[in-house]
Parts: C-alpha cells; sequence; structure tokens
C-alpha cells in the first residue's frame, strides 16, 4: 500500500489534509471509501487517547485492495474561526467535506467511480445518509457505533449512565445539571433559527442551533428511503452507543430490509478495539490504552465492500 499526501477542498475556504491510501497491487479499477469522524475535533486518523482507529481501517482495507481515504476535520483545523460562528451545523463541520472527499475521488483515475463507498463512526455513521442524500452518492454506506437517534436524546442517556455511575451526593448535584439540561433540549424545536443561533445549551460555544437543525434533519427519514445497500457494525462493550437502544434501533426501523447487513461483535469498544474498563467514567483511561482496530472488523467490512 502507498500512502499519498492530499488536499480536501484546495479551492474552498477551508482546505483540509489528508491521505489516500491505494493499495499496492492494482490490475483494474479498486473500490474506495471515505472515512467519516465523529463528534468533536479530531485529525485524520481519528486520534483519541493513544488510538488511531483511521489509519488502522485504511491500511487494513488497501491491503484488501480497497482504497481509503481519510483527512483531518474541518473543526480541527479551524476550530479558533469557526467557534464563535453562531450558524455553525453539521453541514458545514462534517457533511460539505465528506462530499468534496467523494467527488476527489471521482476525479481520480485510478478508482472505479460506482465503487465509493462512505464509512462513518459514531456521530458520521449518523450523518453517513445525511451526506449520501446531499451529494455524496455512495455506492454503499457503513455506519459504525452510530445511532438512529437524535443527538441529545444520545447526551442525555449517556448523562444518565454517568448519572448512575456516582455517589449518592454527586448524584444530586449532577440531577439538577441534567434537569437543567433537559430543559434546554425538550425547547429547542420550539426556536426560530435566528433564536436558536443566539441560545447557547452547552458551554460557551454550542448553540442550540446546532442540534435544532441536525434534529430537523433525522438519521431515521434517510435510511428508511434508502434501497442501497446499508453494513451496521456495532462492540457489545460499547459504552457510548448501546446494543438496546441504536443497534437494536437500527434492527426496529429497518428491520429485515434486503439492503441492510448487521453486525455486533462480542468484547469490543467503541473504537472496535477491546474493551479495557468497559465503563463510561473511564472513557479516558479505556482509550489511553494503544490497540488496533480489530481485523475481524476489517474484514468484513471489506468482504462486504467487494460483494457489493
Amino acid at each position: 500500500m502507498a500512502d499519498e499526501k492530499i488536499v480536501i477542498g484546495a479551492e474552498t475556504k477551508y482546505p483540509l489534509n489528508g491521505i489516500l491510501t491505494i493499495p499496492t497491487e492494482m490490475n483494474a479499477l479498486v473500490p474506495a471509501v471515505v472515512l467519516v469522524h465523529g463528534s468533536g475535533p479530531s485529525d485524520m486518523d481519528a486520534k483519541i487517547g493513544d488510538n488511531r482507529p483511521f489509519k488502522d481501517i485504511a491500511d487494513g482495507l488497501s491491503e484488501k485492495g480497497i482504497a481509503v481515504l481519510r483527512y483531518d476535520k474541518r473543526t480541527f483545523v479551524y476550530g479558533k474561526e469557526m467557534k464563535n460562528d453562531t450558524g455553525l451545523s453539521v453541514k458545514e463541520e462534517t457533511i460539505e467535506d465528506a462530499i468534496l472527499a467523494a467527488d476527489f475521488l471521482r476525479q481520480d483515475s485510478r478508482i472505479d467511480p460506482s465503487k465509493i463507498f462512505i464509512i462513518g463512526h459514531s456521530m458520521g455513521g449518523m450523518l453517513a445518509p445525511r451526506i449520501d442524500a446531499e451529494g455524496g452518492n455512495f455506492a454503499g454506506i457503513i455506519i459504525m457505533a452510530g445511532s438512529p437517534r437524535k443527538l441529545e436524546e444520545i447526551m442525555m442517556s449517556q448523562n444518565d449512565d454517568v448519572l448512575n455511575s456516582l455517589n449518592k451526593f454527586l448524584q444530586l448535584i449532577a440531577k439538577k445539571q441534567i434537569a437543567s439540561l433537559s430543559s434546554k433540549f425538550d425547547n429547542i424545536y420550539n426556536l426560530s433559527d435566528e433564536e436558536a443561533k443566539s441560545t447557547k445549551v452547552l458551554g460557551k460555544y454550542v448553540r442550540a442551533y446546532y442540534l435544532k437543525e441536525m434534529g430537523e434533519h433525522p438519521s431515521a427519514d434517510y435510511l428508511q428511503e434508502l434501497e442501497k445497500p446499508v453494513f451496521i457494525l456495532q462492540g457489545e462493550k460499547d459504552f457510548q452507543a448501546t446494543i438496546e437502544k441504536d443497534f437494536e434501533g437500527y434492527k426496529q426501523l429497518l428491520g429485515d430490509n434486503q439492503n441492510v447487513t448487521y453486525k455486533l461483535y462480542p468484547n469490543l469498544n467503541h473504537l472496535f478495539m477491546p474493551s479495557v474498563y468497559g465503563e463510561i467514567l473511564k472513557a479516558k483511561k479505556e482509550y489511553k490504552v494503544p490497540q488496533n482496530v480489530d481485523q475481524q472488523v476489517i474484514n468484513d467490512i471489506a468482504e462486504w465492500i467487494l460483494s457489493v
């Protein structure tokens, strides 16, 4: 395999460095994948703690004959300029660049333009169906540790998980904070766009508009209309996306649709690496342990792509 340095959106206000990992042996046009990050600023390897899941996926898939494009997330590079943008939504943060990445691959003469896929991890998985609909036009969609729920619902249930693991005194304090957050979330869809842009919901910078805009384009709506192949994967020990609400949520939403494949991996966490502590309060410690994306996950993704 070979890593080629590239730039996504070179002509735009926000050019992003990236890497195109290309298989060594190419006898014909190869399929390709765009990797889309989860929430928060993130580099092209999706580095978290001492782990680099996107590098693992790129290296693993290219060994199986699939080209992989990964790039720095816009908020990772331009976070300072963007943090005061009250109208920031997932469109500017994630969607536009993923579509530019797909277009970039289509211009490469070594890549089969009819075999370009998207792999979205976590929030990237939630957004993948929308990215496809808004111009990605992928051959198929791979959702790793995603969710069919709205972002604020996930945040509230993660807060509840944390709450349940606290002692009684801390629970009292946290309950008040969570109740206050819940009332902010309940009101989001009653706000006009302009009101939402001036309403802070989390910290100094996260505005209600970010959640409102995303919530008004629910992943579930796009998924139900999809006829192209979808592959939904999750680790059993994931404490950020749950089996019950997310993995099973997809099954309830999509049922036995012939175009959808599901796979659950025993003992793997949110990064599809072996579970260490397995609890949300120890997330930082969990991701400090250097590991790699499980080989079976990479094998399954490669096999699925090559079968489409």
